[in-house]
């Protein structure tokens, strides 16, 4: 079970989440990843205390940390900047979300370790791009993927405030693309010999995120409609709300298709010839009727109720709106491969799996995540023996 980077080996230099999760991904992809840390440790040690969780864990740090191991090295001596630049001589991949000024001052920009290893792969994350006015400049992903990429102000409700990103959104998408990136620039070093510098950043994920509406002004000037439930163009692609309280979304997105299985779920056969609705272009121009319509038939009965109407329509697609403790009862979510047990001396920590599963290589979690410089000396022991001391 050790996965598709088996002998691959990372020395990660991050702080918070980008790219620590960047490394947890190639960790769990079967990578050997030594996470450098200051004395005082990547702060994202401080998240259990930070949401006051009363057990003293810090579930957050544990899922982009597990299976790594830990040196603590200062980088600011010389002692500790020697020890970096020897994990870095024979390492496969660099990924750091140190800024790049911080990174020059240190001498590990990818210029300088790149001189005592052609054939590194550097990965970088930064807030905003690697060239720009901007590119030095610090950013969290609530600043960089989710106000100032957009995402806030499309999820905005008219006349509302902007909503609030949960913990690391941003953050995993990018640390998913620079793990991609990543494995890309290994399969060309296959062909030439040589690693590359690979970077992405915070602003650009955002970007494309939400390059649906980002595209379609850059090629038309014109900007895709933020919908409203209550007059939604296409009923058929909406959220209602069932007599429980529960709500769910319905995914009607090809009208023809979807609106007479909905018409026939809805005991509403009528519908399907009636001028009102009968086309997709009626169906807008008395949207609010319809799905006031709608409103009070699906409050008369439960979510359970109507799943086992829909389950009789098989082109009625649909979604329950789950909270998260919805989704760990879910079975689909544990058969799908959404937690994984991390082995934790004779036990195993369930914890959200990274979303890619290797059939042919398949690749399990190690460890949990280490502690502060745990691996110190061992790290050590093993650059000694590559010495030959």
């Amino acid at each position: 079970m050790a996965g598709p980077l088996a002998g691959i080996r990372v020395v990660e230099l991050g702080v918070w989440v980008a790219a620590p999760a960047a490394g947890g991904i190639l960790a769990d992809w079967g990578a050997d990843v030594v996470k450098v840390e200051p004395p005082a440790g990547d702060p994202a040690r401080m998240f259990g205390r930070m949401l006051q969780i009363a057990s003293g864990e810090n579930p957050p740090f544990e899922m982009d940390n597990r299976s790594k191991r830990s040196i603590v090295l200062d980088l600011t001596t010389e002692a500790g900047a020697r020890v970096a630049h020897e994990l870095l001589a024979d390492a496969d991949v660099f990924i750091t979300n140190v800024r790049p000024g911080a990174l020059r001052r240190l001498g590990l920009d990818f210029a300088t370790v790149a001189e005592g290893n052609p054939r590194l792969v550097y990965g970088l994350i930064t807030g905003y791009g690697a060239t720009g006015p901007d590119a030095d400049r610090a950013a969290y992903d609530v600043a960089a993927f989710w106000a100032r990429a957009g995402l806030a102000d499309l999820l905005t409700a008219p006349g509302g405030t902007p909503p609030f990103q949960r913990g690391g959104m941003g953050d995993h998408s990018v640390a998913m693309t620079l793990a991609a990136a990543v494995c890309a620039a290994l399969v060309a070093r296959n062909g030439s010999g040589r690693g590359q510098l690979v970077t992405t950043s915070l602003y650009r994920q955002g970007a494309y995120t939400v390059s649906f509406d980002l595209n379609t002004l850059l090629l038309t000037g014109q900007q895709v409609a933020i919908g409203q439930r209550e007059t939604m163009g296409n009923p058929c692609m909406n959220n209602y709300a069932a007599a429980d309280g529960r709500r769910f979304w319905i995914v009607g997105l090809q009208g023809d298709r979807h609106w007479p299985a909905l018409s026939r779920a809805v005991g509403r056969p009528d519908w399907l010839t009636d001028e009102r609705f009968a086309t997709a272009r009626a169906r807008a121009a008395n949207a609010a009727v319809l799905i006031g319509a709608l409103d009070e038939i699906f409050a008369g009965r439960t979510l359970d109720a109507w799943a086992e109407v829909f389950a009789e329509e098989p082109d009625f697609f649909w979604s329950p709106v789950n909270s998260i403790v919805d989704v760990l009862a879910d079975e689909q979510f544990h058969a799908a491969g959404g937690v994984v047990y991390v082995p934790d001396g004779d036990s195993g920590q369930p914890m959200v799996a990274t979303p890619a599963d290797f059939h042919g290589t398949p690749a399990e979690p190690t460890s949990v995540a280490p502690g502060l410089g745990q691996h110190t000396d061992e790290i050590l022991d093993e650059l000694a023996r590559r010495r030959g001391e």
